[in-house]
């Protein structure tokens, strides 16, 4: 728990409006808000420097608009993932402002811009088919206070066209290739750049794509080196991933200063 929201509790218990019982139940969540049907990790952030974030598939649109109310007055920016746009709609109704990503299947409500890094991080697609995934990693690395450079349908099909952007890519921090059928952009890339390239394997692939493993296997044995691999369509998990490498960096960085 942080010191601003023990602070606050002790307020409003001098205030009178929380009593000793009540405070000394806030004080001894340990991070922790218990919903019945979902326990919201509060110091998530603290711990891991990613928020807690809503997966909604599988929760109601009213389950999904209860927790995000609840992170809400927990001072939690809002990122759920998965979402619908009837999801949408709920939250939308209790967080006004709350904008809706439909290509990324992500809602986001954030009372403030974050303060972006330095340098970028590059998410580049194989094709416009694998645009959900690419969009879910681009808003999840904005949400988490980096800049992003889409770099879309530059597939090996034609080459080309990876090679008229290669320089943009080349200037990122970390470059995400998110990529179907084959999977062969991630190796491609990973032999062009000389930073961290987090592959994310594409369900997009006609049928012994095997929804996406047969990209997965491609980019788990690339012959580049520095290439690693998230889960299928896991835009998420790699932008979790590029976030933490820039702000690895970043502390590295202040340290030496």
């Amino acid at each position: 728990m942080e010191k601003a929201e023990i602070i606050r509790h002790l307020e409003l218990y001098s205030q009178g409006k929380l009593n000793q019982k009540e405070t000394a139940e806030k004080l001894s969540a340990l991070g922790l808000e218990e919903l019945g049907f979902a326990t919201i990790d509060t110091d998530r952030y603290q711990r891991t420097g990613i928020p807690e974030v809503i997966y909604s598939e599988g929760k109601t649109p009213s389950q999904v608009a209860e927790i995000a109310g609840r992170m809400h007055a927990r001072g939690i920016p809002i990122l759920a993932t998965r979402a619908t746009r009837e999801i949408f709609e709920a939250v939308e109704q209790r967080l006004p402002g709350t904008i809706y990503h439909e290509m990324a299947r992500a809602l986001v409500y954030q009372e403030k811009e974050p303060n972006y890094s330095e340098g970028y991080i590059a998410v580049v697609s194989a094709g416009t088919s694998d645009m959900p995934a690419s969009e879910e990693a681009a808003v999840t690395a904005e949400f988490l206070g980096n800049r992003v450079e889409r770099v879309y349908d530059v597939g090996v099909a034609g080459i080309h066209r990876l090679f008229h952007r290669v320089d943009l890519i080349r200037r990122a921090s970390v470059v995400i290739v998110v990529a179907g059928m084959e999977g062969a952009l991630a190796s491609v890339i990973g032999g062009l750049v000389d930073k961290p390239v987090i592959g994310v394997p594409c369900s997009a692939g006609y049928g012994a794509n095997f929804g996406g493993v047969s990209a997965l296997l491609s980019m788990l044995n690339s012959c580049a080196s520095g290439v690693s691999v998230v889960n299928i369509d896991n835009g998420f998990g790699a932008a979790c991933q590029a976030h933490l490498i820039v702000k690895s960096k970043a502390k590295r960085m202040n340290t030496q200063e």
